[in-house]
């Protein structure tokens, strides 16, 4: 073979060499990064069963989230979904339920529900771990009394800051974490989407148990702590639910802040709402 072809030969062997070479170390290309979805679950206190059936929608379509936010009863039920209970799960808890193993009355300048069997409750149920030890990202919003800040609970005693969540002003009694009292987050933050915005959330799915106050309403003490919740839901909560990526609203007109013997038709009307919900949220998940 004569030099020239020879050389030639070489070259293009080398040529072909380095291709090789070149296509072996270049990285696969990056995948995106999959979008962080929160719950944000807000505040009606009995009307909180409807987040049950909400989840379980969800699960049953393999929606999970990442993270969890609750304001009052939604830091309830979304406490014990972050700490890996399922939906099915929380049902039956829910369903299972007696009031008066989450409600010690007391007499006292704060309020007339001290509101300590509910934190002991919370505490038992998550095994007594932490915030941060719960199996996901937790936010539990409750309202500084001193100043009216909102505040987000991601670390310490769960069943505190849920505690401190739901303690509705002068029906429960503040609660003092730190040297500092703190009330009903609804005061200030009825659906915590900015909450699951500021963790980290790309997608917000909310949930929002708020109903319009009632011209009737107020005639009792029932009645009243009924009017006072619908009242702090209403404007604070549409500003805020503008920041939510899908809003899901359960009918839980009929039932009342206080009426527990209802739960489980609260539950079926998030059920419901979730299942109109799934075509708006499968669309941003996309």
């Amino acid at each position: 073979m004569k030099p020239a072809c020879v050389a030639r030969r070489r070259l293009l062997l080398g040529a072909l060499t380095l291709a090789l070479a070149a296509c072996a170390s270049t990285p696969p290309p990056a995948q995106p990064a999959r979008p962080k979805v929160a719950l944000a679950l807000g505040g009606g206190a009995a009307k909180g069963f409807a987040h049950v059936g909400v989840i379980k929608v969800l699960e049953s379509h393999g929606i999970r989230p990442d993270i969890i936010t609750g304001t009052s009863a939604g830091a309830v039920v979304g406490s014990l979904y972050a700490a890996g209970y399922s939906g099915i799960q929380l049902q039956n808890m829910a369903l299972a339920l007696d009031p008066a193993s989450i409600s010690d009355l007391v007499l006292g300048d704060g309020g007339f529900v001290k509101g300590e069997k509910l934190e002991r409750y919370i505490n038992q149920q998550v095994r007594n771990l932490p915030i941060e030890k719960l199996t996901r990202p937790f936010g539990a919003v409750a309202t500084d009394l001193a100043n009216g800040n909102r505040v987000v609970f991601r670390r310490g005693n769960t069943g505190q800051a849920v505690r401190a969540s739901a303690a509705v002003p002068a029906v429960f009694e503040p609660v003092l974490i730190q040297g500092r009292k703190y009330v009903d987050g609804g005061l200030v933050s009825p659906v915590p989407v900015n909450a699951a915005r500021e963790m980290g959330a790309d997608i917000v799915i909310a949930v929002d148990i708020s109903t319009k106050p009632n011209a009737k309403g107020g005639g009792s003490v029932l009645g009243a702590l009924d009017q006072t919740l619908n009242i702090m839901g209403q404007k604070l909560g549409q500003a805020e639910l503008q920041h939510a990526t899908v809003v899901i609203r359960p009918d839980i007109s009929r039932i009342g802040s206080t009426d527990f013997a209802q739960k489980n038709q609260a539950i079926l009307e998030g059920e419901k709402a979730a299942q109109a919900a799934l075509p708006a949220i499968q669309r941003a998940l996309k």
